[in-house]
């Protein structure tokens, strides 16, 4: 059988010689068709975000700089252009100061509570719990699928002053509990208690998935080496579950800043605007017909939610010395570092 040798490219078959790969041209019709198919099934996605989220970004932009209301919907062109104003007088405004300062007590105190809770359940399920973990899985992960207002319900229930399941609880030992919606003092922290309560299953599912990425021939190294489970954890598992903490800061950080249901369905901001947030506020804002200031505020806002992941990607980002830490519990037991 006969053979064409070509340079370079080694034996072909006969008859291959000559042949070359048939290549689409990029002004070609079969390019158009594709390119034709591939937009009319992107269309409804695109047609769908340019309406329902492009363009309701860009307008409220527009309303921030301007001191359109709720008359001038009729006449939107009539409007002035203010500039900056409203975003100088949201930061002088006292109300939203408070909302500010609501919202920021909110998330500092929310945030890591409910992370740290979130961890050390998915510690106990990933290793301490071997039977009916899937029912724990699923009893914590169903507070995220109920509904705010069926959660909102059973809560006002449990903290009633009077018959309320925890003040009755702590009548037993002897304890008189607050109105805890009611008191300024205690209406966030309850509002939290909930928050973090409803928010564990999202971030207990998060978490396992994390745990179960780290090799288990690390933590042997390191038992073998003597080291305690408080050490594993530290040197071994944080580290590794490092972008997966991140991952969960920041969803848990975002939803903190916009919380919303909470005080309007628990509290609606009460009592003396003790649990009003920077979400409720906007919302109230355009209730009242000002689309400028409530826009300003919304962007106040977004810049919040900015800097909050700017400042958790500094914290929880990857490090040089993530890997480090895994690798000198490998060497020492005697393992070839990678």
């Amino acid at each position: 059988m006969s053979t064409t040798l070509t340079s370079g490219s080694g034996v072909q078959a006969p008859g291959t010689a000559d042949q070359a790969v048939p290549r689409v041209r990029r002004s070609s019709p079969l390019r158009r068709r594709r390119s034709i198919a591939a937009w009319g099934m992107a269309a409804p996605f695109v047609l769908l975000f340019l309406v329902f989220t492009a363009w309701p970004v860009v307008s409220s932009l527009f309303m921030s700089v301007t001191d359109i209301k709720s008359r001038d919907l009729q006449n939107p062109f009539a409007v002035n252009f203010v500039g900056l104003d409203n975003f100088a007088s949201v930061l002088a405004d006292p109300t939203f100061r408070k909302a500010a300062t609501n919202t920021l007590y909110f998330v500092v105190v929310g945030v890591p509570l409910t992370m740290l809770t979130a961890l050390a359940i998915a510690i106990a399920l990933n290793t301490g719990i071997t039977r009916l973990a899937g029912f724990f899985r699923i009893g914590y992960y169903m507070p995220v699928v109920t509904s705010i207002v069926a959660v909102a319900v059973v809560w006002r229930f449990l903290l009633r002053p009077e018959n309320g399941l925890v003040n009755e609880v702590l009548g037993w030992v002897g304890i008189t509990g607050p109105d805890w919606l009611g008191s300024t003092t205690w209406a966030m922290p309850s509002l939290i208690a909930m928050a973090v309560w409803r928010s564990l299953g999202t971030l207990v599912v998060i978490f396992l998935a994390g745990l179960q990425s780290v090799p288990k021939a690390l933590h042997e190294a390191a038992a073998l080496d003597g080291a305690t489970a408080w050490q594993r954890l530290r040197q071994i598992t944080i580290p590794t579950i490092r972008p997966t903490m991140l991952f969960a800061g920041v969803i848990t950080g975002i939803g903190f800043l916009q919380f919303f249901e909470e005080p309007f369905v628990m509290t609606q901001g009460g009592p003396l605007n003790s649990t009003l947030s920077v979400a409720y506020l906007v919302y109230n804002t355009f209730g009242f017909g000002n689309y400028g200031v409530a826009a300003a505020m919304s962007y106040v806002l977004f810049a919040a939610v900015v800097l909050l992941t700017i400042l958790q990607f500094k914290v929880l980002g990857e490090r040089d010395d993530a890997t480090g830490a895994k690798r000198r519990w490998f060497r020492r037991s005697g393992g070839a570092s990678a």
